[in-house]
């Protein structure tokens, strides 16, 4: 198995969308077109990879490949062993229809010795790809599986937390080679972070707070970045670390005061008080990875707030404001936690600069002062 995530499109039944769909999986730069005719290829780069898919055998492959990068067929390689000789210039690869145990058999034995394995799962479940996947652990060659919907595609991605190399998915129109792009980069990316150094902190009575309670566990250098304005946040981190009256709740950020922004998926921001079960929250650790994460529940309580100034090197100024509790913390360099209330002027903290402002939280280039 690989690290990349591929995205192929299966034009088999575009019909007269076929050149949209073409032109606009270019754009987004999917990984292979599907095809089953290899004039379908014509006219497209050699960046991307040009597949011929024949489920229903050996017998449906014609004796033209044309520019055909790979060739996947059903059955044991041995099965095809003359077409290979023949088209040596060609990679071969195997389709197998999980329906049952003796299916899945072969698709495990496929994703170990075949250099391709396009895997199509008739039933729902995506525990038949998780075993898969764990009998491929270690094997050279590549995974595809097939998804109906982008939403599918999003879980195959992930499964095991490895996921699958790669989504095969039918495309009928426009719109959907974009979509399948944005399902393969909601695996998380990375964000720049910069060291803030505190100017300030003051206790300012009662408000409410919100706590973000999410359906993942945090890793301890891990949490969410947090801010007054959007052009300032700071990385709050979760309660995975251990409380001297209280157990860990690894799934928890103490996030801040309701008004506060957060930053979910594609560089959007929430308010803390629109996030509800089922949000997406981004969550990021200490070098900048981040990973999408979901919401359970989140908890709004009144409670004493502590406000936090800041400033980066650049010279801009960030604010956040927590709970004035010690148990509330902050990440610093170096993955330190830092105990909110114990924060004092010349502290290093961690945060992040987003460079747009925000309307309905999509950045966006217009005049925007927030103080």
């Amino acid at each position: 198995m690989t690290d990349a995530k591929l995205c192929w499109l299966d034009i088999r039944r575009a019909g007269t969308a076929t050149q949209a769909v073409l032109e606009e999986a270019l754009h987004q730069r999917i990984d292979g077109i599907v095809a089953a005719d290899p004039a379908a290829f014509a006219g497209l780069p050699p960046t991307v990879r040009k597949v011929l898919l024949f489920e229903d055998g050996l017998d449906s492959v014609p004796a033209d490949l044309g520019a055909a990068d790979l060739v996947v067929v059903p059955g044991p390689r041995e099965d095809r062993a003359a077409l290979q000789e023949a088209h040596p210039d060609v990679e071969f690869g195997r389709y197998v229809e999980i329906v049952d145990a003796d299916t899945l058999e072969d698709a495990c034995l496929a994703a170990r010795l075949e250099p391709w394995s396009v895997l199509d799962f008739r039933d729902p479940t995506k525990i038949p790809l998780e075993i898969v996947i764990a009998a491929a652990t270690g094997a050279p060659g590549s995974i595809i599986t097939t998804a109906s919907n982008t939403e599918e595609a999003e879980i195959i991605y992930g499964v095991l937390e490895l996921g699958s190399d790669g989504v095969l998915m039918r495309a009928s129109t426009v719109g959907d080679a974009t979509a399948l792009r944005t399902a393969a980069s909601a695996r998380g990316g990375e964000i720049d972070l910069v060291e803030l150094t505190v100017t300030r902190t003051t206790h300012i009575g009662m408000g409410e707070r919100a706590c973000v309670d999410t359906t993942t566990h945090f890793r301890k250098d891990e949490g969410i970045l947090v801010g007054s304005h959007s052009k300032g946040m700071v990385l709050c981190v979760s309660e995975t670390h251990p409380l001297p009256y209280m157990p860990t709740r690894p799934f928890r950020v103490n996030a801040g005061a309701l008004h506060s922004y957060t930053v979910s998926q594609a560089g959007r921001t929430h308010y803390l008080s629109e996030l509800h079960a089922g949000s997406k929250v981004l969550a990021v650790d200490v070098k900048g990875r981040t990973r999408p994460v979901s919401v359970g529940r989140v908890k709004i309580e009144t409670r004493p707030l502590i406000s936090i100034d800041a400033v980066a090197p650049s010279g801009q100024t960030v604010n956040l404001i927590l709970q004035d509790d010690w148990h509330v913390r902050v990440l610093g360099p170096n993955a330190s936690v830092l105990n909110s209330t114990e924060l004092k002027p010349g502290d290093t903290i961690l945060g992040h600069l987003p460079t747009a402002d925000r309307h309905v939280g999509y950045p966006i280039d217009e005049f925007c002062l927030e103080k």
